[in-house]
């Protein structure tokens, strides 16, 4: 496994400081996100996974707790369109240039609007993405959406 990532040299180029946390990725996990929070042991609301969405058939990309669900109207509410869904993985695949299971909201071939959930504030640190299969980077949440420019809003159904 590389610890080096599009989404770590962004970090890296951002300046924001974060710590590498590798663990035994399981594909056929019925919830990726909960099998990486029991291999780590982190509490689900703090380990955020990366969803790749449509807002108005736009792309938008939704960082919300593990043990949540994405709020399809909240989402479209938040983004000023009016209605959203998820992204196919092809879609998302190619869009981030990373695969699902190990999409990052950062280091993103192409920049899209990000937003996390303002859960993630309640926590210190929290768990996100890595920009592959099996690695999470511990950051604070704060840095977390400067460094992808991510807008807060209240985003789980």
């Amino acid at each position: 496994m590389s610890r080096t990532t599009p989404a770590t040299v962004a970090l890296t180029k951002a300046g924001v400081a974060f710590e590498l946390h590798p663990y035994d990725y399981d594909p056929d996990a019925p919830r990726v996100g909960l099998q990486a929070a029991e291999a780590l042991g982190w509490a689900p609301e703090q380990v955020l996974k990366t969803l790749m969405t449509l807002v108005d058939a736009k792309p938008v990309c939704v960082v919300v707790p593990s043990d949540c669900e994405v709020g399809m109207k909240k989402l479209a509410a938040a983004a000023g369109g009016k209605s959203a869904q998820m992204m196919k993985p092809a879609d998302a695949e190619r869009l981030t240039g990373f695969k699902v299971g190990g999409v990052s909201p950062f280091g993103q071939r192409r920049a899209v609007p990000t937003f996390i959930d303002e859960t993630a504030v309640l926590f210190e640190r929290v768990l996100i993405n890595g920009g592959q299969r099996g690695l999470l980077l511990e950051l604070a949440p704060d840095e977390a959406a400067r460094a992808c420019a991510a807008t807060w809003a209240d985003l789980t159904a």
